[in-house]
């Protein structure tokens, strides 16, 4: 049987998940200083994205994100293991993104699982590594070019 912190735990940790969807459809990069602690370690690569702390993530998303009109973050079925103060998480993603194009408007698909280490903190629950794990594109553009994460 769960207990109260058990659940509180889970229920924490599903909030945050949730609000990083939030913040990176709404491109809202400074409400991931409270879903990530600040050296965290973020892999996009496998996507085609960057990879870095915190700070370079923040650096890197408006302009990777700047090439779409809309995206559409939706996490389900999380495994969770909690161990004290530490857990570790997997999420399946399915994302929708519509990118900004003259040509003949396009959505396409991805489907990735975040996999997650996290820690309690005095702030609550936060993201300490999060890496993005690749699973499929679907009806991506040809023409559809990843931002070079090295660029600035």
């Amino acid at each position: 049987m769960l207990s109260l912190q058990d659940i509180s735990d889970r229920l924490e940790i599903q909030d945050l998940l949730t609000d990083y969807c939030y913040a990176i459809d709404e491109k809202n990069f400074d409400a991931l200083d409270d879903i990530f602690i600040p050296d965290a370690e973020i892999d996009y690569t496998e996507t085609g994205g960057a990879k870095g702390n915190l700070a370079e993530i923040k650096n890197y998303l408006p302009r990777a994100l700047e090439q779409f009109e809309n995206s559409q973050h939706m996490i389900a079925t999380t495994k969770l293991n909690i161990t004290g103060d530490t857990a570790t998480a997997k999420s399946i993603c399915f994302n929708p993104m519509n990118p900004k194009r003259d040509a003949e408007p396009v959505t396409f698909f991805v489907g990735l699982w975040y996999v997650d280490e996290l820690v309690r903190t005095a702030q609550g629950w936060r993201i300490s590594k999060r890496h993005e794990a690749l699973s499929y594109f679907h009806n991506l553009p040809a023409d559809f070019a990843a931002v070079d994460p090295d660029a600035s």
